[in-house]
């Protein structure tokens, strides 16, 4: 017999100091369950509580209008979770799904349905096994299942490492799909602006077709403050702010007790901004090019 999935409460944010302008989105969310209806598989982490009414309380909390939901490793390939929520919360959300090369053109198109606009795709390495996380899907896939992403419209959003984001794209550059990079691009915060990896990203931000999601707790190592990627976030600021959209990636998986207050992320955000009109950017005008809502 299988062991019980070990479960965690997701943490609630506070508000934050300066309220979000009315259609503010956080690009970067996952939900879990209801667990009595929708067990995931296999984790390597204990799963959130963080069903559909827990997320809409975080998002009413924080002040998002909109959000994002991400498939996230433990359902697999299985979105009947995702598409629940979606459908509980309407255009308040879109979603970032997972899918096998084998998915049907009806399948996808009901995902479109639902909310769904893209597709989620790993090339990390789990660092408990050495292995790609259980339930992710590569790059490879998405070559297959590329033409079918672009007559619906549909974006590749890719968690890889910063070093390795300019091979990656340029696997993929020609297929006509939109690239949202996770987490910054994940950079190493101790290789400095300078380093040939992050100059990568940078670089890719610039061409356009690559965007990516202002994530400050998965890349730094000097929470609550942040200051260690402080000077990475400004740089992709003065690069292509167009390019950019903010992710708290609550419920926050693998942090457990570290996991940081949804609204304290904003308030660091809107600080280091410190411009009315940039904030609303990369918050409210971005993801609404990016995402249709």
């Amino acid at each position: 017999m299988s062991e019980p999935i070990k479960t965690v409460a997701a943490r609630m944010p506070t508000a934050p100091l300066r309220p979000l302008p009315s259609g503010a989105c956080d690009v970067h969310c996952h939900v879990f369950g209801p667990l009595q209806t929708f067990a995931t598989g296999p984790a390597t982490y204990a799963i959130p509580l963080a069903d559909p009414d827990v997320y809409r309380q975080m998002l009413d909390i924080a002040g998002f209008s909109r959000g994002v939901l991400v498939q996230p490793a433990p359902y697999g390939t299985d979105t009947r979770a995702l598409v629940n929520a979606l459908e509980l919360m309407g255009d308040r959300v879109r979603g970032i799904a997972v899918a096998d090369a084998d998915i049907s053109h009806e399948q996808l198109q009901r995902l479109h349905a639902a909310g769904v606009r893209g597709l989620r795709f790993i090339e990390m390495l789990d660092p408990t096994s050495g292995k790609r996380y259980a339930g992710s899907i590569g790059i490879d896939t998405l070559k297959r299942l590329a033409p079918q992403m672009r007559e619906l419209g549909w974006q590749a959003h890719i968690w890889t490492r910063a070093a390795d984001c300019p091979e990656v794209f340029e696997q993929i550059r020609d297929l006509g799909i939109p690239v949202v990079f996770d987490h910054m691009g994940q950079f190493d915060v101790s290789e400095g602006v300078d380093s040939a990896a992050f100059q990568g990203v940078l670089a890719l931000l610039k061409t356009g077709q690559v965007w990516t999601k202002l994530s400050l707790c998965r890349v730094s190592k000097q929470a609550p403050g942040y200051e260690d990627v402080k000077p990475f976030h400004q740089a992709m600021i003065a690069a292509r702010p167009d390019r950019l959209v903010w992710g708290s990636d609550w419920p926050f998986v693998r942090m457990a007790e570290n996991s940081p207050d949804v609204g304290h992320l904003l308030n660091v955000f809107q600080d280091w901004v410190n411009d009315d009109a940039i904030v609303r950017q990369i918050l409210v005008d971005n993801p609404a090019q990016l995402f249709g809502f």
